[in-house]
């Protein structure tokens, strides 16, 4: 869980950016998001080939379309 105490003569609006500057550092809103609804292991593992699909097609554009072995 993410915190933040009030420090002496900070104002709520330092305050709010700190805890939304730790919420982004802590992942804590794509957690959230990819645990919303469920996912079968089957869907997981498709979703993972798709990404590194578009991965491995980008790696290969900004080489320029060029292997490497």
């Amino acid at each position: 869980m993410t915190t933040v105490e009030l420090r002496p003569g900070e104002s709520q609006e330092s305050l709010l950016r700190r805890f939304r500057k730790k919420v982004i550092r802590g992942r804590i809103l794509s957690t959230v998001k990819k645990k919303r609804y469920f996912v079968s292991k089957s869907e997981q593992r498709r979703r993972a080939r798709l990404k590194a699909v578009r991965r491995e097609k980008k790696r290969q554009r900004r080489n320029g379309g060029q292997y490497r072995w």
